[in-house]
């Protein structure tokens, strides 16, 4: 009998006697301290039980997740979770029946949820070419809400289109994106950036900061920085610290990783292709956590962090990870099944755990994460950030991450391996059962819309990991920004050498040096890309003869100018270019003042820059003259300008050797609109480079560094004399083996002493 059941004994009758003379039993008389004391350890079972019984009727019905994590780890084998039954040959093709934009169709659209009126950032988002906003509405958005060039769904007009997913979304979050991804993938989509309307893209232009194209012409070509997988045990990295920021951590990153402020030792690097996930740095207020938000305030000021915007991009290898948010994320279609949003952990922790679990999918494909340099500005409202909404992230994402990296699937299909996953993350208590049934309805629903699953790939994540030789290695040295109440010590001295080398690649880290071989290059080009690629951003070899195997490609000297557009198309993100023949010997140490804004070139060494009389020399001189006249009568008029007050003079033409010369990021267009008026005209590149730099800006304004450089016509009989580290560069120089390049890295080693350690 239960405690409950128990009546309180009744008062005792007065003493009597029975017929029999038997005395009758008197109860005790008990007060209710003494009855607590005496039923005390069945009164505290019963709280017990009753407790539990509540505790399992709340933690059933209530979305608190973290508690929910806990407990059914403890229950899950008394409450098997069923897996979902999906016949993949049988889904039905869901149409747009309902909607204005039936036969609307797009190829890239931007995906943003709106709980308020249109914001600045929005109408900002709306102007972008080429992009279509979709805004999705919530059971907090306006009524009214409408922007001009945005398709806006509100919640009814979601609830008709006829997706699966729709049962399962909340009705006041953004994680209802999720029929937003469907909509566009239905209407065409083959491109989705993820975004919230409180960023503005840098420029106006989301196709300058991510890879829109993968393959054809439009795709970059350079390889990307990869960090190394040398360490296994490695499974996450913070990649805040490649980009200037080391005291910043992201959203998402286990808070025992936050401590690891080191630079890479070194990186690797991998093709072009497969980033499939783009994540986009956020200037102003970044993506980060609660912890860091309310650590790093003082005041009420707004945070503006910045990052460093010409530091390369990064992917990351198999078997390592980093935070992916839902507000700067590009996906291209062979990742649109990576957009789910889970619904089951909170709204902090919902994009980042989808980024990890899409992560990990991703190498089942042969895909990757690529982060890039800084592409929005999000402008921080100087809001409390709610730690109770991110418990969940903070408490199970370190353990996520391992587990995700261990884990292996023997499904054959690739929706099948991502079911299987959902599954698995909610055996484990990552999420739960909802998130497994809205992951079947999201993959039929993507079944619906036409969309194709990607091929499996053979991983190599059970295998030993190949050896990292010392040519896979890359050197880049990140910035250290000025950041935001440093919670780490910022210290760790170097040497004066070292020091030295990491001030130079900071200067230099985002310019390629475009180097003109004309001598044999099978002896000198991989010696040449040792010396300047441990300062520049890359080193492009051009040379007469094309060698696929040294990666030369070929343009003639005398024509070399026209090549250059090509390249500056390639490279889209360096900074400058800077221009040199072998020749030439460039100490790049005497280069670090200069202005890298403004051009630079030998108009201040006589013997390089010189002016000639059509008239009075030969017939070349004279067709070289008419070429030129012919283009600037057909320049724009700031051309002509800039020209005529340089030259006045018809007859008169402008010769410079052009063995070295540099044009920063702001000149490319008018440098290569001059290139493309000259079009077929053989204009010699002596000619053709003067012309273009007095055309682009007037010679007062050029930097006058080079104006130091030791310049003669021919090369002493005692090299050594004619070389001095004291100047920005040497010419002549000759250079056409093995040998005489390393007498050439001894005699630089003046300026820069670590050279010695490639002899």
């Amino acid at each position: 009998m239960l405690v409950q059941d128990r009546s309180i004994p009744k008062s005792p009758k007065p003493y009597s006697k029975t017929k029999h003379n038997i005395p009758s039993i008197q109860t005790p008389n008990l007060d209710f301290s003494e009855w607590v004391s005496r039923n005390l350890c069945k009164i505290v079972f019963f709280l017990l039980l009753v407790a539990t019984v509540a505790a399992l009727f709340f933690l059933r019905n209530v979305g608190d997740s973290a508690a929910l994590f806990c407990f059914r780890n403890q229950v899950k084998n008394v409450e098997k979770i069923k897996f979902p039954h999906v016949n993949w040959k049988s889904i039905a093709p869901i149409s747009d029946k309902t909607s204005k934009f039936v036969n609307f169709r797009s190829e890239r659209w931007v995906v943003v949820s709106v709980s308020d009126h249109p914001t600045d950032s929005l109408r900002n988002l709306v102007k972008i070419r080429g992009w279509q906003v979709l805004a999705i509405g919530n059971s907090r958005t306006p009524v009214d809400w409408s922007l001009k060039g945005a398709i806006f769904l509100s919640l009814e007009e979601q609830a008709k289109l006829g997706f699966r997913v729709v049962d399962y979304l909340p009705y006041d979050c953004y994680v209802r994106k999720t029929v937003g991804y469907l909509f566009a993938i239905q209407h065409g989509a083959k491109i989705i950036f993820d975004a919230d309307d409180r960023g503005e893209v840098i420029g106006g232009d989301l196709s300058k900061h991510f890879d829109v194209e993968l393959n054809g012409e439009g795709a970059r070509k350079e390889v990307i920085l990869q960090y190394s997988h040398d360490n296994p045990n490695r499974t996450v990295v913070n990649s805040y610290v490649h980009f200037g920021q080391r005291s910043v951590w992201p959203r998402g990153l286990p808070l025992e990783n936050v401590g690891e402020i080191g630079h890479e030792e070194f990186y690797t690097e991998v093709f072009g292709g497969k980033q499939f996930i783009q994540q986009g740095i956020s200037n102003g207020l970044p993506d980060v956590d609660s912890v860091f938000y309310s650590t790093r305030k003082s005041g009420s000021e707004a945070f503006d962090v910045r990052f460093d915007e010409h530091a390369p991009r990064v992917a990351l290898p198999q078997g390592m990870m980093v935070p992916v948010n839902s507000f700067n994320t590009l996906f291209h279609s062979s990742a649109f099944w990576a957009l789910m949003l889970p619904v089951s952990v909170s709204t902090m922790a919902s994009d980042v755990l989808r980024g990890y679990w899409g992560q990990r999918l991703l190498w089942e494909i042969g895909g990757y994460v690529v982060v890039y340099p800084p592409t929005v500005h999000r402008y921080d409202k100087v809001e409390a950030y709610p730690f109770s909404e991110e418990k969940d992230l903070h408490v199970n994402v370190s353990r996520l991450i391992k587990y995700l990296v261990s884990w292996r699937s023997s499904k054959h299909g690739f929706f099948e391996k991502v079911l299987d996953l959902s599954y698995a993350m909610a055996e484990e208590g990552f999420w739960t059962e909802t998130d497994v049934k809205l992951t079947a309805a999201w993959l039929q629903d993507l079944i619906a819309v036409g969309y194709k699953q990607p091929r499996l790939m053979s991983l190599e994540l059970g295998q030993p990991r190949a050896n990292i030789g010392h040519g896979d290695r890359r050197e880049f040295i990140p910035q250290k920004l000025s950041s935001v109440h440093l919670g780490v010590e910022e210290a760790g001295a170097v040497n004066y050498e070292i020091g030295n080398l990491i001030r130079w690649r900071k200067t230099f880290g985002n310019v390629v040096l475009i180097l003109h071989c004309s001598g044999p290059v099978e002896h000198t080009a991989l010696e040449w890309r040792l010396l300047y690629g441990r300062i520049f951003k890359t080193v492009v070899i051009l040379s007469e003869k094309k060698d696929t195997g040294l990666a030369v490609e070929e343009s003639h000297l005398d024509q070399a100018y026209k090549h250059l557009p090509k390249i500056f198309d390639q490279f889209s993100s360096a900074e400058g270019f800077l221009f040199l023949q072998d020749n030439t010997v460039l100490n790049y140490w005497n280069l670090v003042q200069a202005d890298k804004n403004k051009l630079w070139i030998t108009n201040k060494v006589s013997k390089s820059w010189s002016t000639v009389s059509s008239k009075d020399n030969s017939d070349w001189f004279s067709q070289q003259a008419n070429m030129v006249q012919k283009v600037v009568s057909m320049m724009p008029a700031h051309f002509q300008v800039n020209y005529k007050e340089t030259l006045s003079s018809d007859k008169s033409l402008l010769i410079c050797s052009s063995e070295v010369f540099y044009v920063p990021r702001p000149f490319i267009d008018d440098f290569v609109e001059l290139v493309n008026s000259i079009g077929d005209l053989e204009i010699h590149q002596k000619v053709a480079i003067p012309m273009i730099f007095i055309s682009i800006d007037s010679p007062k304004n050029f930097d006058s560094v080079l104006s130091k450089m030791i310049y003669k016509r021919k090369i002493p009989t005692n090299a050594s004399s004619h070389y001095s580290a004291k100047v920005p560069a040497v010419h002549p120089w000759n250079v056409t083996s093995e040998q005489e390049f390393i007498k050439l890295i001894r005699i630089m080693a003046e300026g820069d002493p670590l050279l010695m350690e490639l002899v």
